[in-house]
């Protein structure tokens, strides 16, 4: 064993994960790849957002092929036991596995970083292979060659964040084509792979017709069925992992719903559903819902694509934040050029990123937890102008509405109205609907914001759920043409209170007054009314 070829690193990792109380096995993914090692010379990178389960695969990958170990007592239990392949190829392979974050991480440019791997690589294959006549200053690959040349060895390679060392500052143009070249002199036409398989969150770049790695067949999320299920959880899954949690925790703050507004809103292009693992996971086991995302490089570089509103992406940013989806085009790009000009680039980037889920042509932010990170990014770029205007005027806005402000609350309906380039052309119901939606961004921070929720015998417009006890819920209501009086006697007729009142039940939680928010808006005089009345009390 050593510390890339056949490394007991890949078992540790995969055996401690499959202990967790909240493993999903994934392992039926072993099957094509038995199928693809059998064929010989296959080269597979699978993309995905950060998060979504690729180095767990990675480890799974190199636990069961590789020879370095006895891995049975891990996988004669899960799922590819079943497979009658099974004992042919259970550490049955010399597996080299490479983690490239692990070296990024420990060096200071990119000659370390390359050195590194190429030393320690090169050590392993002639301490194993001693008898092999290597050159005396022979590389890495030559190496490779005489081992296959006198021995007829085959390799598995498992390459785990291949692209991470993109997203180092030292990096240069130099240096990412030195990178490629150097996984593709280990790769390409070349007899001693039997499987090549490479995970990582950015797309192959891709020169030409004649680039230098694309020897990989690369499924990406969204535009790639093949391997989706083993990626993210599905919607079955989540519900065995929340049956293990009920089954584990007796004082629930977490229930199944709360995993689907928070987790959920990605799908494959097959439009199946999928959750962002990691975030599930972590909800589950603290038994609490939150954002588990943590901000990245590339978001903040994204972010300022849009503060600058290249290509006018601003205002689209603006519509996705008040919960619209938006046209465009998503398509691959170089994972060397980061200098992304049009807007579907940057949205293309920012789907590759797990910021946005692509569905039907058009794209959208998935769930509460990346809506989050959007209000934030919203609510500090001055640059966003009147958007971050509108969004910074939302606290005063919810603070109105509380207190029963009907003035202030129509005063920042008629700035939404008014500014200097309005946002939509606000003459119907969805447009209304979606600047009320950016008034109250401020109540996302102590408020779960359901909109069009079905309610009673109707559909709610919104309803503001407290997060905390005691506070007081607002069920609001739109009208176009119409009045405020006209939209709070909607939500009386249809019943709207049951759905907010079943729901915390649900959580168990109290609260306090229930307000009822009527919002008015007159085409012909431009003029917005509004009104808020406590429920039960009928003035």
């Amino acid at each position: 064993m050593g510390y890339y070829l056949n490394s007991n690193k890949v078992y540790s990792l995969y055996e401690s994960e499959t202990r967790k109380p909240y493993f999903i096995d994934k392992t039926e993914l072993l099957s094509d790849l038995m199928t693809l090692v059998v064929q010989g010379n296959n080269h597979i990178c699978i993309t995905r957002p950060r998060r979504f389960g690729k180095s767990v695969m990675a480890s799974m990958v190199g636990a069961f092929f590789s020879k370095g170990f006895d891995s049975s007592s891990v996988f004669d239990s899960l799922k590819i036991a079943d497979d009658k392949r099974y004992r042919e190829h259970l550490n049955r392979h010399d597996v080299i596995y490479i983690d490239f974050s692990e070296a990024a991480n420990e060096s200071s440019d990119y000659q370390e970083f390359i050195a590194t791997i190429k030393e320690i690589l090169q050590g392993d294959l002639r301490a194993c292979f001693s008898t092999v006549r290597f050159r005396e200053k022979g590389t890495v690959v030559q190496d490779l060659r005489m081992i296959h040349e006198e021995t007829m060895t085959s390799f598995l390679f498992v390459f785990d964040e291949w692209d991470c060392i993109f997203h180092k500052k030292y990096m240069t143009d130099d240096d990412r084509e030195s990178f490629i070249n150097f996984l593709a002199s280990l790769t390409k036409g070349t007899g001693y792979v039997s499987l090549s398989y490479m995970t990582g969150v950015l797309p192959i770049a891709k020169y030409s017709s004649g680039s230098t790695i694309n020897h990989f067949v690369e499924y990406t999320m969204a535009t790639d069925d093949k391997y989706g299920a083993y990626f993210g959880f599905t919607e079955s899954e989540v519900d065995e992992l929340y049956r293990r949690y009920e089954e584990k925790v007796s004082e629930r703050n977490v229930s199944r719903a709360d995993l689907k507004v928070w987790y959920d809103g990605y799908h494959t292009p097959l439009s199946e559903r999928m959750y962002n693992p990691r975030s599930v996971v972590l909800a589950l086991d603290r038994n609490r819902v939150r954002s588990y995302w943590t901000a990245t490089g590339p978001y903040s570089e994204i972010s300022t694509y849009i503060a600058n509103d290249v290509d006018g992406v601003k205002k689209d940013v603006a519509l996705m934040v008040a919960g619209e989806a938006v046209p465009s085009e998503v398509e691959e790009f170089a994972a060397t050029a980061m200098q992304l000009g049009t807007r579907d680039e940057i949205f293309s980037a920012m789907v590759v990123y797990g910021f946005l889920n692509y569905e039907d042509g058009r794209v959208h932010i998935p769930n509460r937890e990346l809506m989050d990170e959007f209000v934030r990014t919203i609510r500090r770029e001055r640059g966003l102008g009147y958007i971050y205007d509108l969004a910074n005027a939302s606290s005063r806005m919810l603070r109105a509405t509380l207190a029963g402000d009907t003035e202030t609350m129509e005063e920042i309906l008629q700035f939404a109205h008014d500014t200097e380039t309005p946002l939509l052309d606000y003459n119907n119901e969805t447009e209304l609907t979606a600047i009320v939606n950016l008034v109250y961004l401020a109540a996302r921070d102590s408020y779960y914001v359901e909109r069009e929720a079905k309610a009673g015998k109707g559909y709610a417009d919104f309803i503001f759920y407290p997060e905390r006890k005691g506070d007081d819920g607002l069920i609001l209501e739109l009208k176009v043409d119409d009045t405020p009086e006209a939209a709070i006697q909607q939500i009386k007729e249809k019943n709207y209170v049951l759905k907010f009142q079943g729901r915390l039940a649900e959580k168990k939680r109290h609260t306090g007054q229930i307000l009822l928010v009527g919002i008015g808006y007159d085409r012909k005089r431009k003029e917005h009314r509004c009104k808020v009345e406590v429920f039960g009390n009928d003035d």
